[in-house]
């Protein structure tokens, strides 16, 4: 059981507090309890749209069979003994996430509507709402996953390429450089002959480590130790040819230091990020918070049109590479708490409260 789950369930623990529930049809208790009505004989979810009941005719139950053992049956309008309609879509887009994973081509997005019971755009609504992504950016986004296996596992590109569900050499090679930011081949090598250029340097709230490709920054990690930066960037790119930084490079330095030490200045770095479709589009989004603001994970699921997908937004946030630069330091939680941050939580206080400071 959830950590989540158990908090909803405690808010639920008094038959006031269920009955409160009750009376505002509170979708956020279906599943904690039920409640039956005995001049009806029938029991329902606390959503129920059905005619509100007396207090004194209402019963809770724990579960249907509780509610079934008391002699009650089902409603026909809520059918509480079926799953809860988050839950139910939730089943219905995981069928069609397995459909689009085990097909060669992308089924037409009649057939993932017809497979889940739905309208074809309300299935693509729904599958929005769940996922964070279209049917056609989810296979996408696993297509570019099964290519990077599939090239490191397969002799040739071009076998690796018709395993992942390339229909043709062309198709791939025009978004390679979106899927992997590389070519192929240098993928395959493990990004030999990729050159990066990086330096460490030290600021205020420790070591910096920048890298970046003649696209742009790809890498700004902060921490303790500068060996175990070069590390982790080791680990990123393990075949490509990492160059210590000349002194134009040195300047480009500077401006990440500057832009951690002052960052209400504001500097607007050229970025060579990469990622899926989504997390993407989380990382422009935390790029129009203003320096001197916050927002929840769940603004800016909401700003993407997605408020369900508030846990993607959370690990999109976790998977940004450049610190500072794309600004997840000014991501909170709901109640204002700082929660986790990938260069530790202290780094992400002290860059709050310099942007707070006038």
């Amino acid at each position: 059981m959830t950590t989540s789950h158990l908090t909803a369930t405690a808010a639920f623990a008094t038959e006031s507090d269920q009955w409160a529930a009750v009376l505002r049809r509170d979708r956020a208790a279906d599943n904690h309890f039920f409640y039956s009505v005995s001049t009806t004989g029938v029991y329902c979810r606390p959503s129920c749209p059905s005619r509100r009941a007396r207090r004194d005719h209402v019963r809770f139950h724990a579960t249907p069979a509780d509610a079934e053992h008391a002699g009650f049956r089902p409603c026909k309008r809520c059918r509480p003994q079926q799953p809860a309609l988050a839950e139910h879509r939730a089943m219905a887009v995981a069928r069609a996430c397995r459909l689009i994973e085990r097909a060669d081509e992308l089924p037409s997005l009649d057939s993932l509507a017809a497979a889940a019971g739905m309208s074809r755009f309300h299935f693509h609504r729904v599958f929005k709402t769940v996922t964070g992504l279209t049917p056609r950016a989810y296979a996408a986004a696993r297509r570019a996953n099964r290519v990077r296996a599939e090239l490191i596992r397969r002799p040739t590109v071009t076998e690796a390429i018709y395993e992942a569900g390339y229909n043709s050499n062309g198709r791939f090679y025009a978004a390679a450089p979106g899927v992997l930011g590389m070519t192929p081949s240098r993928f395959r090598a493990g990004g030999a002959g990729e050159s990066i250029q990086f330096a460490v340097g030290e600021c205020s709230l420790g070591a910096v480590l920048v890298a970046a490709t003649h696209k742009g920054v790809c890498a700004i990690t902060l921490g303790d130790d500068p060996d175990a930066l070069l590390c982790d960037l080791q680990d990123r790119f393990p075949k490509a040819r990492l160059l210590g930084g000349d002194a134009k490079f040195e300047q480009l330095v500077a401006r990440v230091i500057g832009l951690v030490e002052l960052p209400t200045v504001g500097v607007d770095l050229p970025l060579d990020v990469r990622g899926t479709a989504f997390q993407q589009r989380v990382w422009q989004a935390l790029r129009r918070i203003p320096a001197g603001s916050t927002a929840s994970y769940a603004d800016i699921a909401r700003r993407l049109h997605l408020p369900r997908a508030v846990r993607a937004v959370a690990q999109a946030c976790a998977a940004n590479p450049v610190a500072v630069a794309i600004p997840c330091h000014r991501v909170v939680r709901k109640d204002g708490n700082l929660s986790g941050y990938r260069w530790g939580v202290d780094r992400k206080r002290a860059l709050l409260a310099r942007e707070a400071r006038p």
